[in-house]
């Protein structure tokens, strides 16, 4: 499974956002669709709202690929 650190501006981002920011799904609506199907899960369990708020420190995988998020500032001492 690909796996990749994705760092969360802000509070939180919704899923259907990151899906689409990281690359998973070209588009917001391909996105919803498989997030309705329940292809999504967020730390391990299915997740069909398609704009549940991600916090950091949570896990998303989807076809194939596993998000970890990051806050800002643990992105920002990386560099």
């Amino acid at each position: 499974m690909k796996t990749q650190t994705f760092a969360v501006r802000g509070d939180h981002i919704q899923l259907d956002q990151l899906l689409k920011a990281t690359g998973i799904f070209p588009s917001g609506g391909e996105a919803h669709a498989a997030t309705t199907r329940g292809e999504v899960q967020v730390d391990g369990k299915p997740e069909t709202r398609k704009r549940a708020k991600l916090r950091a420190g949570q896990m998303v995988e989807c076809g194939g690929v596993r998000v970890s998020l990051t806050g800002e500032e643990a992105a920002g001492s990386q560099e």
